[in-house]
């Protein structure tokens, strides 16, 4: 029996990898609290995902409420699976920068010491088995701010002539930058599962996503920017733009992309790998055009006000540079960009978003 454990099971994107995987035919165990709801609201609870989710996968999926901080739990995990456990795909998170700067501790704990909990249970009793972490563009803190960008109608843009113009590469410094107490936490884990690979010959990967994205997404105001926005639309809520006059651009990846990503690493594995994930230059948008957009595809104006102060360590322009894992995978594609994302985001999710009450 082929075992995968995924963390963050009931969000985006671990259920799109549990899907996946079940799909293969493995048996997926799947690890998710319900932490979203705690940070962010009841409006951000996964519980009707893994609903969903159970319903779909049948007796291929079983679910752990496990915390990961709880190190005695995840261990109790892995040693019941033993053996069997060939993957594990981790995508639990504390994933917003503002919620991080209220509760450090909580969102150190289930960024790194989580993290830690989970390689060190691999090892102890799965080292063969695949380790996939998600990981963020924000362990580069506020660097891309420093690149020369330019003010176009609509969005910030590089200059095209700049050796980064393809997007940010692996190669761009961490260092001596902000990268608000989200990205630390996430630098930290980052650090320790490519380590976990080279120290220990686990095979290991670091995914630095852009803008993740896609139709099971529970959008809040503090994460997860497309399904947020759409939501708002539709359901008539106020959103608030922050700062560089709404032009900000981001890259975003589909999550059934991403996972397609995972599995090319899942069959031929590396060591302490470490590559930018997002939509490249082939799906990215500012949030002036992802507001047009939306707009267009709900067929209704979003009401919304801006904020002249942007979030602290934002990024004012960031797109993924894909070439290195498009160079060690290349089969994978991009199946979709921001404006099918979008449509997608708004056909499955309109009709419960508008019978659903909004908060006061």
């Amino acid at each position: 029996m082929s075992l995968a454990i995924v963390t963050g099971s009931a969000g985006l994107i671990g259920s799109e990898a549990a899907t996946h995987f079940a799909g293969l035919g493995m048996d997926v165990v799947g690890v998710d609290n319900d932490l979203r709801a705690e940070f962010f609201g009841a409006e951000a609870s996964t519980r009707w995902n893994l609903r969903r989710l159970e319903s779909r996968l049948g007796e291929r999926y079983s679910h752990e409420s496990i915390d990961i901080r709880d190190g005695e739990a995840v261990d109790a995990l892995f040693a019941r699976g033993g053996g069997d456990v060939s993957l594990v795909v981790h995508c639990a998170a504390q994933p917003s920068h503002d919620w991080a700067a209220r509760d450090p501790m909580t969102d150190f704990g289930v960024n790194a010491q989580g993290t830690l909990n989970l390689l060190e249970a691999t090892r102890r009793h799965a080292p063969g088995a695949c380790f996939i972490f998600t990981s963020t563009n924000k362990v580069y803190g506020d660097t891309p701010n420093r690149l020369p960008l330019v003010e176009l109608a609509t969005r910030w843009e590089i200059d095209p002539k700049h050796e980064y113009a393809a997007g940010v590469p692996e190669t761009m410094s961490i260092d001596q930058s902000m990268h608000s107490l989200f990205g630390a936490s996430k630098v930290a884990a980052d650090v320790l599962v490519q380590e976990y690979g080279r120290y220990f010959g686990m095979p290991t990967a670091c995914f630095r996503g852009g803008c993740l994205t896609g139709p099971s997404h529970s959008g809040t105001q503090l994460h997860g920017f497309l399904a947020y926005l759409m939501k708002c639309v539709v359901t008539g809520a106020p959103y608030t733009v922050f700062g560089y006059n709404g032009k900000q651009v981001r890259d975003n990846i589909h999550s059934a992309d991403l996972i397609r990503a995972f599995d090319c690493f899942f069959r031929a594995p590396r060591s302490g790998a470490v590559y930018n994930i997002g939509g490249g230059r082939d799906s990215n948008c500012s949030m002036l055009e992802a507001i047009d957009l939306c707009e267009q595809i709900a067929g209704r104006p979003l009401a919304r006000s801006y904020r002249d102060e942007n979030r602290a360590g934002d990024h004012i322009w960031y797109v993924s540079d894909l070439s290195r894992f498009r160079g060690d995978y290349p089969d994978w594609r991009l199946e979709h960009d921001v404006p099918s994302i979008l449509a997608e985001i708004y056909e499955a999710n309109a009709e419960r978003w508008a019978a659903t009450p909004q908060p006061a």
